[in-house]
């Protein structure tokens, strides 16, 4: 894995591009045409599902409901930035999903649809003042006979922005799958890029995930 890693971060420092982001707005922001939204379009019902079952105070540290099931456990930890990239940003709201140990989102039991589509491990932070957040959850796997490497899904709302916005997704240095998928799809490196650094120490794996607000985000505020 040492090989793709170093050809990642030397020719290819762009992230991976899930093409599962495409048409709709939450319903506080619903009407704001597709052209004057932060962000672009975002796939119909897919961004308001950020808001369903958002508690009414976030933490700069989650853990998630895979941390207590089978599966590697992993530590996503990180920093985001306003636009200048140094400044840490607080009070940002990031949301983050992603697939169970074999690769599924799958639901709870008596959950209503709007919470099963992005599967029970599901959550957010907010970060501090110092733009940091954690969160402990576990290594998702890959979609069962798909391409496509594993990865961990990103909305973002922050203050001052009317609507909430996907970053690309988070995706691991030593995925096999990884390389091929991303030679022939074509990343759009929002908010940074999503290629983590895997470490290991004893039994949890930890990567660092920072994001610079507006970075490659069409119709952001200020950006050209």
């Amino acid at each position: 894995m040492k090989n793709i890693s170093t050809i990642l971060i030397l020719f290819l420092p762009a992230v991976f591009f899930a093409a599962c982001h495409g048409t709709e707005q939450h319903k506080s922001s619903n009407n704001i045409s597709a052209a004057k939204r932060v962000g672009g379009p975002c796939e119909a019902g897919y961004c308001e599902l950020m808001y369903y079952g958002m508690p009414a105070n976030i933490d700069a540290i989650d853990t998630s409901a895979g941390w207590h099931e089978a599966g590697q456990k992993l530590l996503i930890t990180g920093a985001v930035y306003q636009p200048d990239g140094k400044t840490p940003a607080p009070n940002v709201v990031l949301y983050y999903h992603h697939t169970d140990n074999e690769g599924y989102y799958s639901p709870l039991p008596n959950k209503p649809e709007s919470q099963t589509r992005h599967g029970h491990i599901r959550g957010w932070v907010k970060t501090g003042n110092d733009g940091r957040y954690s969160i402990y959850s576990i290594r998702p796997a890959p979609y069962p006979n798909r391409s496509e490497p594993a990865h961990i899904h990103w909305l973002i709302k922050e203050p001052g922005i009317n609507n909430e916005y996907w970053a690309d997704d988070l995706v691991f240095d030593d995925d096999s799958l990884l390389l091929p998928y991303i030679q022939k799809n074509k990343p759009e490196n929002r908010c940074g890029s999503g290629i983590v650094k895997v470490t290991f120490k004893d039994s949890l794996q930890t990567v660092v995930y920072n994001l610079t607000l507006g970075l490659n985000i069409p119709g952001y505020p200020g950006s050209e």
